[in-house]
């Protein structure tokens, strides 16, 4: 695949991803064929800021959870109330990295 092709790719999904896994995502899609790399543009990621945002908001009610596809932490934390807060709170601070997270899982899982 050309460089160029991936390096406008990462440009504009950058966000979506961990910073440290660029390289290792780079790689990656340089391994692909041209019908590969046209099926990652149909993908749709999860932007962070977005379920930041629905975290903060709907946080105690496990939303956050369930758009990540964690159906059990997400019920768990619906029964509880976000864990009596405490849960909601924590995930605060880490459903930036989890999200980019399960977008690389989502681009492995097609790669």
């Amino acid at each position: 695949m050309d460089s160029k092709i991936i390096n406008q790719y990462l440009l504009l999904n950058q966000k979506y991803f961990p910073e440290g896994k660029l390289p290792f995502l780079k790689d990656k899609l340089s391994k692909l064929n041209e019908n590969q790399f046209s099926v990652l543009y149909s993908i749709q990621l999860k932007d962070p800021v977005i379920l930041l945002i629905i975290s903060v908001f709907l946080g105690n009610f496990g939303i956050d959870r369930f758009m990540l596809n964690d159906t059990a932490s997400g019920i768990l934390k619906l029964l509880t109330c976000g864990g009596f807060g405490l849960w909601t709170i924590i995930d605060w601070f880490l459903i930036v990295e989890k999200t980019k997270e399960y977008n690389l899982n989502k681009i492995m899982a097609i790669i």
